[in-house]
């Protein structure tokens, strides 16, 4: 029996994917949830083996609360369901180590066999959109480049990152004006947004 977490904040939408999924014989939704702070306690509450969230919950996202479901409880597996088809949307939740990826339109029936994939042990993502990530444009940053732009994504100060990555104030800037020139951006924050919008960000 595949034990289920679903995360979505639409309540008819979710009662509807609830209805659907217990109609299987070897499903069972054991939680369901409406914000993104909710999914860990639940998850640790319930043990499910597959949690299943929106990408655009309440309070926490859906890709930021399965990086956390995935420290809290490393034995679930994660599919998001999301009706943004971005490929950055997608290359974020597989910086997350997602394991599966479908949109809200595809039919029933591969939200089942998502779950049961995704279940097994296997990754399921939706083709087209897995084309189109693989088209998109590789991220021009160097990985302490991506990490220090998103810890000023944050909120986190120029003194704050040095003292956190034991470097000194002048390197963390050299690191920002670097990422700052190679998104094309005219400031930090619109580096920032160049490389959210592309899923460059960890």
């Amino acid at each position: 029996m595949v034990r289920i977490l679903l995360a979505e904040d639409a309540h008819v939408v979710r009662g509807a994917l609830v209805a659907l999924l217990d109609l299987e014989p070897d499903f069972t939704v054991v939680a369901d949830v409406h914000d993104g702070y909710s999914i860990v306690p639940a998850a640790l509450a319930h043990k499910p083996d597959v949690a299943v969230l929106d990408v655009g919950l309440p309070g926490l996202d859906g890709v930021s609360a399965a990086r956390r479901l995935g420290e809290a409880l490393p034995s679930c597996r994660i599919l998001i369901l999301t009706s943004l088809g971005s490929p950055a949307t997608l290359r974020r939740a597989m910086n997350a180590n997602v394991h599966g990826f479908l949109l809200k339109d595809a039919p029933v029936d591969d939200l089942i066999k998502g779950v049961r994939t995704v279940a097994a042990g296997f990754r399921f993502i939706d083709p087209e959109l897995a084309a189109a990530a693989w088209a998109g444009r590789e991220s021009p940053l160097s990985p302490r480049e991506a990490e220090i732009l998103g810890l000023v994504a944050g909120g986190g100060t120029t003194a704050e990152i040095a003292a956190e990555l034991f470097l000194n104030v002048g390197t963390v800037r050299n690191y920002l004006n670097g990422a700052v020139t190679k998104t094309g951006g005219r400031s930090r924050i619109d580096a920032i947004r160049i490389a959210r919008d592309n899923g460059w960000l960890p």
